[in-house]
């Protein structure tokens, strides 16, 4: 479905009540097909990286007002003749727009094809297509610097280091393969580069193990994590809910049982996407609708990277309350919460071995300083000391296999196995990493990936 040079529009913006609508051409012939239904003369002959003003027109009706940007090739995001047209916003205007352009000759453009046709033409690699849709999806600050990073080269520049070890390595297991060891002489040798190094291989290895650790940080910075708040009813769990987002987005009353099934919410603490989860009371319930939403609570305890389970300070501490903490104990990301300390502070020593709580009061806000730093600790940290690190898991992958393959040629290297057997090995970890920037790539491969882009990207 991809790799065709034929001229291709998609709307860059989501059309809606926005003041802009962008759409994105792309393409052989684009230019020439876009100054056919465009009023000013001067499109077709405009340099690169200029704008120019006029208006779409079908068959002799103004369609709407636009700025349009050229980029001519190379010089452009996919390296072919490129244009952005800039619409009023609004979702009749771009679609009015778009329906002209295909009139004209433009298709739509497939997902991800604007990023192909840049990587087919040698404007970026795969890490650095990948890092494309990554930034756009990006959650919070931390995740867009972390696309921003790769999308600048910082893994294709550290998985190309590694590979040109593995090269290294590679060429020198192969002299030893082409001659026999009395036919090497010191000047072949020279010339022929290093001969096979454990201590080069070791520390391409090394690094691999490295980049492959990275993905377990970055991925929570990507997708995040659940943050399950439980506890008895009327605790101020929904309170606590609402301070999170510093908004009423759960209802919160004096009756309780007033939250009969969970509700859902995002935010971010220290720069990692958080899925805030307000759950129904737990207690033994006579209501059967209330009872399902305390089997839903329940299940979501056991998914949950951390919970916060509140006590209800003023009601103290109950046999249900008991038998909820009694799993949670053993669960280092649970954090207990003694709330309404304003009214009621807690017990001490505390009843319960093993539970230490925050003394917190949701109402006033005394003690939200303590259970941020709490929930900090238990949040994975970002490692600064790593200039690079994966951002898919094609890549996690591909680095994977590198690893393996290589740590096979070393164990067979250790138990003098003959250089017949390791080098296969070697030049499969290199063609791992080939893989991940795309030197090594099928079509399959390739359609595959940039079908999970958005259109216009």
């Amino acid at each position: 479905m991809y790799g065709d040079d034929s001229p291709i529009a998609a709307f860059a913006t989501n059309p809606g009540s926005g003041a802009l609508t962008v759409i994105r051409c792309s393409g052989k012939g684009s230019i020439d097909l876009l100054s056919s239904v465009f009023s000013a003369e001067r499109l077709k002959s405009a340099a690169g990286n200029t704008v120019v003003h006029g208006w779409i027109i079908s068959a002799g009706e103004r369609i709407d007002e636009t700025l349009v940007s050229v980029f001519r090739a190379p010089k452009s995001y996919t390296g072919e003749d490129s244009l952005d047209i800039c619409c009023h916003g609004g979702s009749s205007a771009g679609k009015a727009v778009l329906s002209v352009l295909k009139k004209a000759g433009f298709r739509d453009a497939l997902p991800g094809e604007f990023t192909f046709r840049a990587f087919m033409n040698g404007k970026f690699d795969l890490t650095k297509c990948e890092s494309v849709m990554e930034l756009v999806c990006a959650k919070t600050d931390t995740g867009r610097r972390h696309a921003v990073s790769r999308l600048m080269g910082s893994l294709e520049n550290e998985i190309n280091g590694i590979k040109q070890i593995l090269v290294q390595v590679l060429a020198g297991a192969e002299i030893y393969l082409d001659y026999s060891e009395d036919e090497i002489s010191a000047d072949a040798e020279e010339a022929a580069g290093k001969l096979p190094s454990r201590e080069q291989a070791e520390e391409a290895f090394i690094r691999l193990k490295k980049l492959s650790g990275s993905w377990q940080i970055e991925r929570i910075y990507q997708e995040g994590i659940t943050l399950v708040i439980a506890g008895p009813p009327n605790a101020g769990k929904s309170s606590l809910f609402n301070l999170f987002l510093k908004e009423d987005r759960s209802i919160v009353t004096e009756i309780p049982g007033t939250t009969r099934d969970w509700i859902e919410a995002f935010t971010s603490i220290e720069g990692i996407p958080v899925r805030l989860i307000d759950t129904a009371g737990l207690r033994n319930a006579d209501d059967s609708i209330e009872k399902i939403g305390i089997e839903r609570s329940r299940m979501l305890l056991y998914e949950a990277d951390i919970v916060l389970f509140l006590f209800d300070g003023a009601l103290g501490i109950t046999k249900d309350d008991i038998a909820e903490c009694e799993t949670l104990i053993k669960n280092k990301r649970t954090v207990f919460l003694w709330n309404k300390s304003d009214i009621s502070p807690p017990v001490h020593p505390f009843p319960l071995a093993g539970i230490s709580p925050i003394s917190i009061s949701v109402k006033t806000g005394v003690g939200m300083d303590e259970l941020y730093s709490a929930i900090t600790l238990i949040l994975p940290k970002e490692n600064e000391s790593i200039d690079a690190a994966i951002g898919t898991e094609r890549q996690k992958r591909l680095v994977d296999e590198a690893c393996l393959t290589l740590g096979e040629a070393l164990k067979l290297t250790d138990e003098e196995e003959p250089l017949d057997l390791i080098t296969p090995l070697i030049r499969q970890a290199v063609n791992s990493l080939g893989e991940i920037t795309g030197e090594v790539s099928t079509a399959d491969i390739l359609d595959e990936m940039f079908s999970k882009f958005c259109v216009g990207k």
